[in-house]
């Protein structure tokens, strides 16, 4: 069972909500209302980016929910394409304007190159910009900082220069591609494993053999997908835009027995046709 309440620990100690409600593609238009639908639902934990252009909507629902800011865990993310020190200070600067908030608790380079230069090395370029997350975080305006779609390489690159390891590395991770080298080389180094897409934006939905496991729980395959990766001891962030999707989502309170989770993570990919991270896998 899985309650949207429920915490990992990361690194340094923060409690970090199991379940987090993604807004990658949610219009602006659309952003405040879901994310108003979320928490109302009894999400906690609200994941954003600069590059999504509905920072301030996100933030402008997070103001007006009635919950308290520090009940909420909001997370947001570095242009892929600023690969500068203070090309970094400055867009944290717009992202907590853009929200509106007094600090964020969450942080992280989105990834490791320019999305129009995929796969291209910034070794360098990204030691420098982990240099600013570290001021970032020692200023006190953010609990905790990390990275997203690095891989093995990626990872060792910035670990070789840190004095303030990353604490999370958000990847593409769903049912039949669980990225084992990334995820079992960060949890060995303490670094909390993100899923994104953890539906395949919708892919594995008429997966027929994951299909026949969620009906022996009664329960829907976007949960059983869900509820997968939190046993797998890793951070979902299922995205919907419909106040009924948000609630279908939420339902986690089942548990997966040992045998189907073999079964789930010996399947391969159940959205061989949803478009994958090249560098990745």
């Amino acid at each position: 069972m899985t309650k949207l309440t429920d915490t990992f620990e990361i690194s340094n100690g923060v409690k970090i909500p199991k379940v987090a409600f993604g807004t990658w593609q949610i219009a602006a238009k659309d952003a405040k209302q879901a994310v108003r639908d979320a928490i109302e639902i009894g999400y906690r934990h609200i994941d954003t980016a600069l590059a999504y252009a509905n920072e301030k909507e996100v933030g402008e629902a997070i103001k007006e929910s009635g919950v308290k800011r520090e009940d909420i865990f909001v997370t947001s993310k570095l242009p892929a394409q600023t690969k500068s020190y203070d090309g970094a200070l400055k867009d944290f600067d717009t992202t907590m304007n853009n929200l509106g908030l007094d600090y964020l608790d969450l942080y992280l380079i989105h990834a490791p190159w320019p999305w129009s230069e995929v796969g291209s090395n910034y070794d360098k370029e990204n030691q420098d910009v982990w240099r600013a997350m570290e001021e970032i975080y020692k200023s006190g305006r953010v609990k905790a900082i990390g990275v997203s779609n690095f891989n093995v390489h990626d990872l060792e690159n910035v670990l070789k220069t840190v004095t303030i390891k990353p604490m999370v590395d958000q990847i593409q991770y769903y049912i039949g591609f669980t990225e084992p080298k990334i995820t079992t080389f960060a949890q060995k180094n303490n670094i909390l494993v993100e899923a994104y897409s953890p539906l395949a934006t919708g892919g594995l939905i008429h997966n027929q053999d994951v299909l026949k496991i969620a009906e022996k729980y009664d329960v829907s395959v976007a949960q059983l997908a869900i509820q997968f990766v939190v046993q797998n001891g890793v951070l979902p962030l299922p995205k919907a835009v419909h106040k009924a999707h948000i609630e279908d989502n939420a339902k986690l309170d089942f548990e997966i027995s040992e045998e189907d989770m073999k079964t789930l993570n010996a399947m391969p990919d159940t959205a061989p046709s949803h478009s994958h991270n090249s560098t990745q896998g």
